[in-house]
């Protein structure tokens, strides 16, 4: 066993020790999101919300990247168990205030666009890795129970091997996934620190219609040009790797790492289904078979096609989840929506 994997296993028994007493698996349970507007927060909040665990969601978010409409189409704007504060999780004063009464937090504010963190370089430190450091200070001194981390497959960088799981050393080749990588460092710190439960969920690419909807990620942006009759361009030869899941799945995943996290008692997870790995030309073709449209794809082979991973998801399967929704589900629903013809 490595030095690393010795102390990942001592923070692992660490959590499984943690006092019993310090919550209530039975007791409906109060939620933080931050970053609860965005992609991921507007399937994620009306999740919780529906869970008869949950009494309570707090959502934290500066709106930079967002908007509350993300979130009153399901009727959560006039709901009392719904509390919006905007505030900035780089400012610890407003991540505290949020924090208060909160049992478990859900940190999914980021800067996010891998590809562009090249020339944002301290503020997606700032933003991904200091803003952690408050959550995770703010969660310690506040006695919150479970903390669930938001973190990315990215890490992996351009991996030779496939099948790669939990085990295998990161290699981040972009500020995005460096800043998420030192996050799962502090959040491993914090656990040993303050006794509290906590895991980084090292989520694959998402896709899939959310109210929130990003248009930077590959699946999405393809779908929108492809009915926009745009070629759908790709980065390289289109061989590199990616494992997708659906943003419900996503939001799935991190409802129920916050809600059980018994079930959850390692430090890090890769999250998503070993049969979602595809190569960006499959992607591309996928595309344009689903949409049945005689779409040119195009290859930019002198571009760099930036991260390849191809990941395994055996530790997941323990934990009892597992991805429900389709690639090609989901573009056939994303299709729909941009098209106003859902279903």
């Amino acid at each position: 066993m490595t030095g690393a994997d010795s102390a990942r296993h001592d923070v692992d028994s660490t959590r499984r020790d943690v006092d019993s007493t310090r919550h209530d698996a039975d007791a409906a349970r109060h939620v933080l999101v931050t970053g609860g507007c965005g992609y991921i927060g507007s399937a994620l909040v009306p999740r919780l919300r529906r869970d008869d665990r949950v009494a309570r969601v707090t959502v934290l978010d500066d709106l930079s990247n967002a908007s509350p409409r993300n979130l009153m189409g399901s009727g959560l704007a006039t709901d009392d168990a719904i509390a919006f504060r905007r505030g900035d999780v780089t400012e610890y004063g407003d991540v505290e205030s949020a924090m208060r009464g909160a049992d478990a937090v859900i940190h999914l504010a980021a800067i996010t666009g891998a590809a562009s963190t090249h020339d944002r370089r301290e503020e997606t430190r700032r933003v991904n890795y200091d803003a952690t450091e408050n959550v995770l200070h703010a969660a310690g001194k506040l006695d919150v129970s479970n903390v669930v981390f938001a973190s990315s497959c990215n890490v992996y960088g351009r991996a030779a091997t496939t099948d790669i799981d939990e085990t295998v050393e990161p290699d981040p080749i972009n500020p995005y996934a460096e800043t998420k990588l030192g996050a799962e460092t502090l959040l491993e710190e914090a656990i040993a620190e303050y006794g509290l439960e906590g895991t980084a969920l090292r989520m694959s690419t998402n896709y899939g219609y959310a109210p929130g909807v990003r248009f930077n990620l590959v699946v999405n942006h393809f779908v929108f040009r492809a009915l926009t009759d745009r070629p759908l361009t790709v980065y390289g030869d289109g061989s590199n790797w990616r494992p997708f899941i659906h943003v419900t799945d996503a939001a799935r995943a991190y409802a129920a790492a916050a809600l059980e996290p018994e079930r959850w008692d390692r430090l890090v997870y890769n999250v998503g289904d070993t049969d979602a790995n595809y190569r960006i030309a499959e992607i591309a073709e996928a595309v344009r078979d689903e949409l049945d449209r005689d779409l040119e794809i195009t290859y930019l082979e002198e571009e760099h096609p930036g991260p390849s991973y191809n990941v395994n998801f055996d530790r997941l399967a323990g934990t009892g989840f597992e991805p429900e929704r389709s690639l090609r589900e989901g573009i056939r629903e994303l299709a729909a929506r941009f098209t106003d013809r859902a279903e």
